[in-house]
């Protein structure tokens, strides 16, 4: 009993949660909430591993309702693209906030993850 009332604390001081999908041969990863050091980029990474380790070739990670994303988090979505592109799969984002666009501009990351391009004039779109 006392093991599930940790799990359902731990659940609930989570920050961050995940619902996947699948269209097609795509698992697109729902994210909602921030994606920060600790326990949050460390279920973010089980998801993604889990995916990769089913066969799971093209993963998209929605990061529409992703209100934070500290560098810690930074550092795990370049390797989580790694980590995919080392054992076959492809990983791309989707619907990024204006703040992360902005760090992606910054960091130069944009030219790493597939799908975000720059616009003329700087803009980074998808």
């Amino acid at each position: 009993m006392q093991t599930v009332w940790r799990q359902l604390i731990k659940e609930f001081r989570r920050a961050l949660t995940a619902t996947v999908r699948k269209v097609e041969d795509v698992s697109i990863v729902d994210l909602n909430g921030k994606i920060t050091l600790g326990e949050n980029t460390a279920y973010l990474r089980e998801e993604v591993r889990s995916l990769v380790s089913q066969g799971t070739k093209n993963i998209v990670l929605n990061l529409a309702s992703v209100s934070y994303v500290d560098s810690a988090g930074l550092g795990e979505l370049v390797g989580l693209y790694t980590t995919a592109a080392n054992r076959g799969s492809c990983l791309k984002l989707l619907n990024l906030q204006h703040r992360m666009r902005n760090l992606m501009e910054i960091t130069k990351l944009y030219t790493i993850f597939p799908g975000i391009r720059r616009r003329a004039g700087g803009a980074i779109k998808l």
